[in-house]
């Protein structure tokens, strides 16, 4: 028996299973996170800048281009409680700190390697920076400095502290997720969770589950105080790219090079919805008070004519009379 939840979902999809794009960059977009208030919309793109949209009603409007990176910018994130700061990695070896309020940016800071992943913490205090040699640097986030440094032996994929604040956890290539003491950074525990790769992680808002995603294809549903694995969703074909949980924690959005969006119910794994893409999706975000989808997609393959520019962000979610 569906649950009334499951129902309510699928009733409220029936109504509201329109995507919508917004041109953002001139370039493929990496990465779209909300701030914490939902009312913005950061991107991030290979165009070397980040864009910025707020969230009026069912539509989003383009803010402001922050400029500043020499390089790609691959991931961003917001501080958890500030809706006004968000961080941006890149390719340069910096690290950039922005002020929508101003529009400035705040703080660079210069880090050793190419930067590909980044997460701000809980309790909005240090910023860790992961790079191309598996470094992953935590920076102090008022005064800008590196607090700690880890060489890992093994290749870093995406990073997360759990909501508590007192673990730090890493995907990497060989399938595993280790866990780290934080801030004393000593390893905890190592998982095989997969047979190959561990591509992504996210945490639930609630803070019962995290979720991986595997070059397997596979997304393993974790319970946070047991470390055991609950259930799997396996409707991808291709490596896991990308998750995110909805707001109540009782969705979860999966991506890759299928060219759909799986959302699932967490709590039965079963199918709710899938967004339909016409190429590979690299990033997906739930918006963090209603069921709204933000994610982009490698815009250049397949059916397009040539001249259609990439780097759009898209909204799923919207009135179908929208």
């Amino acid at each position: 028996m569906a649950s009334q939840y499951y129902q309510e979902m699928q009733e409220s999809f029936r109504n509201n299973n329109k995507s919508r794009e917004f041109p953002a960059h001139t370039a493929k977009v990496h990465s779209v996170a909300w701030s914490c208030d939902g009312r913005r919309l950061a991107s991030g793109s290979f165009d070397k800048t980040a864009s910025v949209f707020v969230l009026e009603k069912d539509r989003l409007m383009k803010e402001n281009n922050y400029r500043g990176h020499s390089d790609s910018v691959d991931q961003l994130c917001w501080h958890p409680t500030n809706p006004d700061l968000f961080v941006t990695a890149s390719g340069d070896k910096t690290i950039r700190i922005w002020d929508v309020r101003t529009t400035k940016c705040i703080a660079t800071v210069n880090t050793k390697g190419e930067n590909i992943n980044i997460c701000w913490s809980p309790d909005g205090q240090t910023i860790a920076v992961g790079n191309k040699d598996d470094v992953v640097t935590f920076i102090d986030a008022k005064t800008h400095r590196s607090k700690a440094e880890e060489q890992f032996k093994f290749e870093v994929n995406e990073i997360s502290w759990n909501n508590d604040n007192d673990m730090f956890f890493l995907t990497n290539g060989n399938g595993c997720i280790n866990i780290l003491s934080y801030p004393e950074l000593k390893p905890v525990q190592s998982i095989n969770a997969h047979p190959s790769n561990c591509i992504c992680i996210k945490f639930d808002p609630a803070g019962r589950y995290f979720a991986t995603g595997s070059a397997d294809a596979l997304v393993s549903l974790w319970d946070v105080e047991e470390l055991v694995c609950v259930r799997c969703f396996s409707r991808l074909d291709w490596p896991v790219r990308t998750l995110s949980f909805s707001h109540d924690g009782r969705m979860l959005a999966s991506a890759s090079e299928d060219h759909f969006i799986d959302i699932a119910e967490v709590e039965t794994g079963e199918k709710l919805w899938e967004v339909q893409c016409d190429s590979p999706t690299f990033t997906v975000a739930w918006h963090p008070k209603r069921p709204l989808l933000a994610y982009a997609c490698d815009d250049k393959e397949g059916k397009y004519d040539s001249n259609r520019e990439a780097g759009t962000v898209k909204l799923f979610g919207l009135p179908n009379d929208s």
